[in-house]
């Protein structure tokens, strides 16, 4: 039987602890606003359902046929979030009202985030071989996990992004050092990733 307290305690710190959705979605917040800003949180949620799904279909591959593929993303995961973190660094105010009006596609953008978010895979791999998998076979089952995790993400992603928003004016005002402290939590957490390799 699946031990629910333990599962729900690591699905929501998992989902709430400051990363790379978290962070994106408070900085989006205090550059666009909450209605844009939410199209990067579903975002987000539709990727995290999808890697879910292929996390629940291929996990015990990963482990048992492929397990230098977990190392692998987490360094191209660790670049793409120092990457993140540089784009973060060099922001300039004067620019984001043409950005704004340029503005990429912030739902794809949460997306393609999780593909490449070794938080988001690893997440998914452990709550799938760790809690599910040993308990659940049903596809149908494995179906419902996936739907309510991805719809605990959106949840926790958007309270970064009222976060975001409530703190909107500050950020506006202290731009240069916001920008600076979220680029400084992007590099942490890519640091953090690749020290758990070693």
């Amino acid at each position: 039987m699946l031990n629910f307290l333990e599962f729900l305690s690591y699905v929501f710190v998992s989902n709430i602890s400051p990363g790379p959705n978290a962070i994106i979605s408070m900085s989006n917040a205090g550059k666009y606003g909450l209605k844009k800003s939410i199209q990067f949180n579903l975002g987000v949620s539709a990727g995290v359902f999808m890697v879910l799904l292929l996390c629940s279909l291929f996990s015990w591959v990963i482990f048992d046929v492929f397990p230098a593929f977990q190392l692998i993303m987490v360094w191209v995961g660790a670049a793409y979030i120092l990457w993140l973190a540089w784009n973060t660094i060099r922001s300039d105010p004067a620019v984001e009202s043409k950005y704004n009006k340029e503005m990429s596609n912030l739902f794809l953008q949460g997306v393609v985030l999780q593909f490449i978010n070794p938080n988001t895979i690893l997440y998914g791999i452990a709550v799938f071989s760790s809690f599910i998998l040993p308990q659940y076979q049903s596809p149908f089952i494995l179906l419902l996990f996936c739907i309510l995790l991805s719809l605990a993400s959106f949840f926790c992603t958007a309270c970064w992004t009222v976060f975001g928003v409530i703190f909107q004016r500050l950020i506006a005002k202290y731009t240069k050092i916001i920008n600076a402290v979220l680029a400084a939590l992007l590099v942490y957490c890519a640091v953090s990733l690749v020290i758990k390799t070693f």
